[in-house]
């Protein structure tokens, strides 16, 4: 039985999901939907969290807007999610960036991953 549901479970799954990991600056484009008319939304930030796997997967995006922190939680493959952007890697050394919640201005940026 559980290979059945991981096979609809791989189905289900996104195809066009580019390789990024947390500390990575994203752009993520969502649709939007206001009465009859639909548009796509930019939500721009440093991925700080990603959890779960396959179907389940979820992105936590952390950017400061007016001097206000901003964080929104994108499910990786759900249809209102319409593509991911890599904007540039981040070099971090943790799993979940929650500490830049506590940080302000220049403290909460991330460092640029050097490619060699």
């Amino acid at each position: 039985m559980s290979t059945i549901m991981d096979k609809i479970r791989k189905e289900q799954c996104k195809k066009n999901i580019p390789a990024f990991s947390i500390g990575d600056t994203v752009k993520v484009h969502t649709k939007i939907v206001e009465g009859e008319t639909e548009r796509i939304q930019l939500f721009s930030g440093v991925v700080i969290a990603r959890k779960g796997s396959g179907i389940t997967e979820n992105i936590t995006v952390r950017r400061v807007s007016y001097g206000q922190g901003v964080e929104r939680i994108f499910p990786l493959n759900s249809p209102r999610v319409e593509k991911i952007e890599l904007e540039r890697q981040g070099k971090v050394r943790r799993s979940k960036l929650y500490y830049l919640r506590d940080k302000i201005g220049k403290a909460s940026r991330v460092k640029d991953l050097r490619k060699s």
